[in-house]
Parts: C-alpha cells; structure tokens; sequence
C-alpha cells in the first residue's frame, strides 16, 4: 500500500481477542492504527508484539468514558465490551455502559471527522430464537430483565443508537452481528464453549457440558471473521440493516465436545449440569446477506482451526498450574457466542 493510501483507523477493544487480530491485520495492510482498551477483559501481551510498529499506538482507555484524539480518523471500529457470559455478568451494568455510552463516544468521533464506522454487535440480539436459522430481519426473543440482559440488550441499545445517527445523516455506520468465534488469544479464563473444553481436557478435568449436548452452535475462525469485518467496513456502500458474520456448519456440543477429546491426549470425562438461564438452543446464522453484499463467507472449517486453538492453549498454559479456567458455577462451559 502506498503511504498516501494509509489510513488512520481506530480500533476500540483492540486489545481484545477478536480486536488484536484485527489490528495485527490492519497494520499489515499498511495503515496506522490506535488501539483503545481497558483491559478490562483485552490483554496487553496480545498486542505487545504490535508495539514495535511505527503505525500503532496503544491507549489505555474506558471507550465509555469521552476521548481526546488529535490524529483525524477515518475508520472507528468498535469492538469494546465484554463477550462472554463470566466477564459480562461480572459488572452487569458497567457492561451495559460500556455498550451504550462507548457506542454514543465512538459515534461522535466518527461524526467529528467524518470517518466511517464500524459496530460490532451479536448473535445474542436473537435472544434465545424461535426461527433457524437467524436472518437479519428476525427481531429476537430476549428476555430484557434476565441475567443475560446487560449484554443482550444493549448490544441491542448500541444497534438502535448507531441507525438514529445513519438516519440522522450523522455517520456513515455498519454494523456487523457476530456469531461464536474461537481461535489463538481466546482467554483460558474466558468462560465460554471452545477455551473451557480445550482448558479443562488439556488439565485432565471434567469437561462441562451444560444441559444435554444437543443445544446447537456455528463456529468460526477468528481470521475468518476479521476478513468479515474489514469487508463490511470497506463495502463501497453501507448496507441498510446489520450483517451477520459467521460460520453456517452447526454442530451440537457433545460434538464439540468429541473433537476436543480426539484432539487433546485426556481422560476427561463429560459431566452434565442444567442449562443456564435463557441459554440459547440452536444458533446458526443465515450469512446470504453478507455472501451478496460482501462476497464473504468463511473459509475455515472447525476441523481446521480447532487444532490450531488446542495448539496456542498447550502453549499459553503449559507451566501454568493453576491458572483460572473460568469453571465456576455462572460460567462453566458455557455455549455462548
């Protein structure tokens, strides 16, 4: 890329999982990039390999809270909140901030440079759904009072807020809704399906399976999602409605939970408990809509990028005695997005 075709993006939550790749693949691309976090629940060793590039900068910063930049920007992506139901649920309403004052601060910056943005949102605006696959236009089955709440609805709130600026010829906003994702710099304390599996089989420990193994969920590889996401924000055009990006193969968990054993050497025996409150029972996304207006679908089956995330974990908690698993009673296993 030319130097006078780099531009200046801003990724709130880029210290995060998702966020981290998305900045290690922007930055390889050739544009400069600021990263804004917390570190709530992002990590600093997942973007200290970044900080040897010229073109980035790391600030330390609650999105929720009003941010001076003197650079112009000309892309927001907004990735910043906690995912999983252990790190949500533990400051529920903090979260819920996070979600919509964060929302309303990077949509002001987009609005004072005039920058394009882009708002990640959720599967979990589906609620627990009543139609499957999930389209965009089905508006949900959420239960607005829930534990699950402080997330569900104001990834909800977030989406109502980024359209009354699209509507307001405010910014230039897309919106993507994202299904379950895994893959390398998952936290082994994240509390959700993939990283508690592989943990706990990797350990020896009792693998968790809430409910009977039959409810349903879509994988997909982080570096699928992260090409998703930068097609969303670069479509000549934004789209009128949210996108779902994910991966359509649905597998039940009890067959996650079979990859992850023929996988990992274990002895691990699956244990059983009662599903969690309003915990989905199938998801899986209808992605027509990004294959049209995008051209995107992944790319990575889970065979494939499974091994790769057991590959990272042996290496992120070998020597790690003792290390959290997430494997508390509000958060073990989890199939959550």
């Amino acid at each position: 890329m030319h130097r006078d075709d780099a531009m200046t993006i801003l990724v709130a939550g880029g210290a995060g999982f998702v966020g981290s790749h998305l900045c290690e693949t922007l930055l390889q691309q050739g544009h400069r990039v600021i990263c804004l976090d917390s570190f709530l629940t992002g990590r600093e060793e997942n973007v200290l390999p970044l900080c040897g590039f010229r073109d980035f900068r790391l600030l330390r910063h609650d999105v929720a809270q009003p941010v001076v930049l003197s650079e112009r920007l000309d892309r927001v992506y907004n990735l910043a909140s906690p995912a999983s139901p252990p790190h949500y649920q533990a400051d529920p309403i903090h979260t819920m901030m996070t979600n919509v004052n964060g929302t309303l601060r990077m949509l002001e910056l987009a609005e004072r440079d005039g920058a394009r943005m882009l708002q990640t949102s959720t599967s979990e605006v589906y609620g627990d759904p009543e139609v499957h696959p999930q389209q965009e236009d089905y508006v949900g089955h959420v239960n607005c009072t829930g534990s699950r709440a402080c997330y569900d609805e104001g990834k909800r709130a977030a989406e109502a807020l980024c359209y009354d600026f699209v509507r307001a010829g405010r910014a230039d906003v897309r919106v993507a809704r994202i299904f379950n994702t895994y893959g390398p710099r998952m936290r082994p304390d994240d509390g959700r399906i993939v990283s508690n599996m592989i943990v706990q089989a990797l350990r020896g420990q009792p693998m968790t399976v809430y409910g009977d193994g039959s409810q349903t969920r879509s994988f997909c590889f982080v570096s699928d999602l992260v090409a998703g996401l930068i097609a969303l924000m670069e479509a000549g055009r934004a789209p009128a409605t949210p996108v779902n990006l994910g991966n359509p193969e649905e597998f039940e968990i009890r067959e996650l939970a079979q990859m992850v054993r023929a996988m990992v050497p274990t002895t691990s025996p699956l244990v059983f408990g009662p599903l969690p409150e309003d915990d989905p029972k199938r998801r899986r996304p209808d992605i027509a809509r990004a294959r049209e207006l995008l051209g995107w679908q992944p790319t990575v089956t889970l065979s494939e990028g499974l091994p790769q995330t057991v590959a990272w974990f042996t290496a992120e908690i070998g020597g790690a005695a003792g290390l959290a698993t997430g494997t508390t009673d509000e958060g073990r296993s989890r199939a959550d997005a």
